[in-house]
């Protein structure tokens, strides 16, 4: 789908920029064409310095969204979910970076989580990079526990498992 988006942007690097920000952060446009996150207008002269466009940019972007009824489905629908990832250092929180060699197998996410609870240690969230906004993409495990040694070890052995990173 990703794609999909991003070819209705072809020949326009400057959009494609812009559309890549929106996806990237949840943010969506209103009935307006204004870029926005919930309620929170954003201004576009704050995305266009973002990305490196002109503002006119971004005008533009959001009128092809709007003219466009499978964009406009999309962009008016999108939402943004807070993360725990920035703020684990300061709740004490571990967070345990998966990156896979194939995002499409299934089971990822039930194979670690159901390591981890065999252990006990209990997930306070946990955030799947989807494989058609990025090209490595990666398995985000926050936790209130460390994680230890033996459990990073086995969860490496896993067939699927690239790397691992524990901060």
């Amino acid at each position: 789908m990703f794609q999909e988006i991003m070819d209705k942007f072809e020949g326009s690097p400057g959009q494609q920029a812009v559309i890549r920000l929106l996806l990237e952060r949840g943010f969506s446009v209103n009935e307006e064409g204004r870029v926005v996150s919930g309620s929170i207008e954003i201004p576009n002269t704050q995305i266009a310095k973002e990305v490196g466009v002109d503002r006119r940019v971004v005008d533009s972007t959001t009128d092809v969204i709007l003219a466009d009824a499978e964009l406009e489905r999309i962009f008016r629908n999108i939402s943004q979910i807070p993360s725990l990832m920035d703020l684990a250092p300061v709740l004490d929180l571990s967070v345990l970076t998966v990156a896979v060699q194939n995002a499409d197998e299934p089971g990822i996410i039930a194979q670690v989580s159901s390591r981890l609870a065999d252990r006990g240690i209990s997930i306070r969230q946990m955030i799947s990079e989807d494989p058609e906004f990025t090209d490595e993409p990666r398995l985000y495990i926050i936790t209130d526990e460390t994680i230890p040694g033996d459990l990073i070890t086995e969860l490496s052995g896993l067939d699927f498992v690239r790397s691992i990173e524990l901060s």
